[in-house]
């Protein structure tokens, strides 16, 4: 219902404690009522005098409110002239309920976003860890305060580099030695490349590599995040499927323009890649023409014999491009993974990744460069491998005790998970839901399928669970299953 000058006073109240200030007071008040419609449109509002006097408050704090209402375009105000509403309230009200739900008509997203939104990754996960997760080192057996003290002289120095170069020199030159002794890869410092994660190298490569309709092959079952890259580059992606060794070769397929490969613990089932099968995928590709990428996620996790050596060092071509990362060996809240690039290619990549932004914190690269550079690195890998080799005994042992009738258990030589094989039936993406209602987390192994699943059972964690933790996670299993 319309009011009359003499009521618009007594519909707002001001509060002179209040710790809005009573210009913002009054102009919440005035819109309020123009856009219930209490002020119609075309109504002429009481003059500044008028209104301060009713309210008592000064003129000046009505003459601003006013001002404000008119740069709104809820009024219109000019000198000597009392203002004048200018819009319908209950038409605004509709607008504003449009603005602030969905869009009307459908969501226009590039094609890059559309292909993002139709992966299965990133895996969404909520609330607290719970076992058996997989893809996770144990952060609680991290060094904490070692790392602190790295962080903290790293501080310290800060101001002395702050126009230094995005990868840090340091970093790159003791990346260099431990990838060259720990994993025979074959590279210089300015190759290395340090970013926010694997999974940004991955960005990067595609975005640098891949034009739209590429030919991709990527590992079936494999790493999700891979196919999400590729494919939200416009890759037209082959899912290449596996033997005892991982990744088959295929040569009745054309060559394809990236090859995606986890060969020293394929993702998810741990299976370790030959050297002559390596050696195959090599002399398959052609430099500048297939490139292949070695994705070494936890390659530092090797349990029943010495690591064969990453297929990077038996490349003499410089065709293959070398991924790693930091979250699986110390704590994944460190962010950060590098890239170990073929050197014709280092200068182009170094520009796309400044003009993507995929950056890492100086600070952190420095501290990463002194935890390596004194040792703690490779300290705390020891530790590592000897407490994950226990665990994943461990939870083969409790497995075949408790569900060895209706599981069947892949060891993986290395690595922090390993897949139990569903017996009987392919129903693995309904036993997760059971088992995440009963607080053990996992994954169906189907759903790491590029097409039509072919594998079913269970990817399960144990690097990062305590044998207690480890034991009461898989009785729950059995009472699931």
């Amino acid at each position: 219902m319309p009011v009359s000058d003499t009521t618009i006073s007594a519909l707002i109240e001001l509060k002179r404690t209040d710790g809005e200030g009573l210009v913002a007071q009054l102009t919440s008040q005035l819109r309020g009522l123009i856009a219930t419609g209490r002020l119609g449109k075309g109504r002429v509002l009481p003059s500044s005098r008028q209104l301060a006097s009713d309210l008592g408050v000064s003129r000046n704090t009505v003459t601003y409110a006013f001002e404000q209402l008119a740069a709104e375009g809820y009024v219109s105000a000019s000198h000597g002239r009392r203002p004048v509403v200018m819009i319908d309230g209950h038409e605004r009200i509709e607008r504003g309920a449009v603005a602030a739900g969905e869009c009307v008509g459908k969501l226009q997203l590039s094609p890059w976003a559309t292909k993002l939104q139709q992966a299965d990754w990133p895996m969404s996960y909520r609330g607290e860890l719970k076992p058996l997760r997989p893809g996770l080192g144990d952060f609680r057996e991290f060094p904490n305060e070692v790392w602190a003290r790295c962080l903290r002289r790293s501080a310290v120095h800060a101001g002395r580099r702050e126009l230094g170069p995005v990868n840090r020199l340091r970093l790159r030159e003791a990346l260099t030695h431990y990838l060259a002794t720990n994993r025979d890869v074959r590279a210089t410092a300015e190759q290395i490349m340090i970013l926010p994660s694997a999974q940004a190298a991955l960005t990067l490569i595609a975005a640098t590599l891949i034009s739209p309709g590429d030919h991709v092959w990527v590992e079936d079952p494999g790493y999700p995040g891979a196919a999400a890259a590729f494919h939200a580059s416009g890759a037209r992606l082959t899912g290449i499927r596996l033997d005892e060794q991982g990744m088959q070769r295929m040569p009745g397929l054309g060559a394809p323009r990236l090859i995606f490969m986890t060969p020293s613990h394929q993702h998810p089932t741990g299976r370790l890649m030959s050297l002559a099968r390596r050696t195959e995928f090599l002399a398959a590709s052609r430099p500048g023409r297939t490139w292949i990428v070695e994705d070494d996620y936890d390659g530092e996790f090797h349990y029943d014999s010495r690591p064969v050596p990453a297929l990077q060092g038996l490349d003499a071509h410089g065709r293959v491009f070398y991924v790693g990362t930091f979250s699986k060996a110390m704590r994944s809240d460190i962010r950060l993974g590098y890239l170990v690039a073929p050197a014709a290619l280092v200068s182009t990549l170094e520009i796309a990744q400044q003009h993507m932004g995929l950056i890492a914190a100086s600070h952190i690269q420095e501290a990463l460069a002194e935890f390596i550079a004194d040792g703690h690195f490779l300290a705390h890998l020891r530790r590592m491998r000897r407490l994950y080799h226990a665990r994943r005994d461990h939870l083969v042992e409790e497995l075949q005790r408790h569900l060895g009738g209706m599981l069947s258990v892949e060891v993986p030589p290395g690595g922090i998970q390993l897949v139990a094989r569903l017996k009987r039936g392919r129903a693995d993406q309904a036993a997760v839901k059971r088992l995440v209602a009963a607080g053990v987390e996992t994954r169906a192994l189907s759903s790491l399928a590029l097409g039509r699943p072919r594998d079913h059972g269970l990817l399960l964690g144990f690097a990062a669970w305590r044998e207690n933790e480890i034991s009461a996670a898989v009785r729950t299993m059995a009472s699931c299953f």
